[in-house]
């Protein structure tokens, strides 16, 4: 079960979680160049290991696992899974 990056994310994207992320799995990085026309980071569902150091280091709360996510949010499961389809 992968960790997914939420609503409260969007605007933010505080890279705390990038530098927490063991196996880089948390994207786009400041050095990427699609960093400025994403609003928000998302994580591979693939490559998450499911060690949840992300979760910690995020400053506005934004990261769940995908089974503890605020029903309001769960469109977020497949947001985040769509961005790695679309690279």
């Amino acid at each position: 079960m992968a960790f997914i990056i939420a609503e409260p994310c969007i605007g933010t994207k505080d890279t705390a979680c990038v530098d927490a992320c063991p196996v880089d799995c948390i994207h786009p990085k400041k050095s990427e160049s699609d960093f400025g026309s994403n609003s928000m980071l998302f994580i591979n569902p693939i490559e998450c290991i499911d060690c949840g150091a992300c979760v910690p280091a995020c400053p506005v709360s934004a990261i769940y696992a995908e089974g503890d996510l605020p029903e309001k949010w769960e469109k977020y499961v497949q947001i985040n899974a769509e961005h790695y389809v679309r690279k």
